[in-house]
């Protein structure tokens, strides 16, 4: 039967490779590498460099596979399930052409494979269409548990919750019942529309990397800061992965 090992790499710091990870990257047969186009080419590059740095045996190969353009009209989870359905077509003929029985394949996954990362779902549709695979998750350092450490924060206040959500869903506003709120894939800068509110902010982009950019603050006074430094990045490295917490202000500060 065939294997695949999905293995969580950290946000950009090869540094942050695990133990296990770096063990199971020297059993793959195969690598397949996601290849997004020019602008996102040198997160195809650091997978490259992790596995010319940790791998000790050079008798593994890579298969590169072309990620279609999601939809980005129409119904939103519409558009996600389509386009993860054609992945899995995808994923499917590639896996039976490039990994022979008994060979073990491997997908590097940014941050932690659980955290807002759809590969495992993808994989799963691989099995339901009827492809035997044995899939074994490795977990990474996510991009939540380095904005933390990179800003001297604990993500929860004593006796209360965090949660974890998107900007999508940060434009209906901040969260009821909670106190502090991790917010990734935020692409419309939804925390640009609560600066009204008594909030502080830690933002973090291009965590891990020699590009990182961190600010915080009351969001009222870094806001339009944050808003200009992300566009200004952006377009210089034409692709950016930020992720920010936002919590109540301490009113005793």
């Amino acid at each position: 039967m065939r294997r695949i090992f999905v293995i969580g790499i950290g946000v950009g710091d090869p540094d942050h490779m695990t133990v296990q990870a770096i063990e199971a990257l020297n059993q793959v047969d195969v690598f397949f590498m996601p290849d997004k186009g020019a602008e996102k080419a040198a997160l195809r590059d650091l997978r490259t460099t992790i596995c010319e740095r940790f791998i000790t045996s050079a008798g593994y190969r890579t298969v590169d596979i072309d990620i279609p353009q999601r939809a980005a009209a129409g119904d939103y989870l519409a558009g996600v399930d389509e386009w993860h359905g054609r992945l899995a077509d995808l994923y499917s003929l590639l896996f039976e052409q490039e990994l022979a029985e008994e060979e073990v394949g491997a997908m590097l996954v940014w941050g932690d494979p659980a955290i807002y990362d759809s590969t495992l779902r993808i994989i799963e549709r691989v099995r339901a269409k009827g492809l035997a695979l044995d899939i074994q998750v490795i977990p990474g350092i996510s991009s939540v548990q380095v904005l933390a450490a990179k800003h001297r924060i604990a993500l929860n206040r004593i006796g209360e919750s965090v949660l974890l959500t998107t900007g999508r869903k940060l434009a209906d506003g901040f969260p009821d019942g909670f106190g502090s709120v991790v917010v990734l894939l935020d692409g419309a800068q939804a925390f640009a529309h609560l600066a009204e509110q008594d909030l502080d902010i830690f933002w973090g982009a291009y965590l891990g990397t020699e590009h990182e950019i961190l600010r915080s603050g009351r969001l009222a006074d870094v806001k339009d800061e944050i808003e200009a430094v992300r566009a200004r990045a952006r377009q210089k490295h034409g692709w950016i992965m930020d992720i920010y917490l936002l919590r109540k202000s301490d009113p005793g500060r």
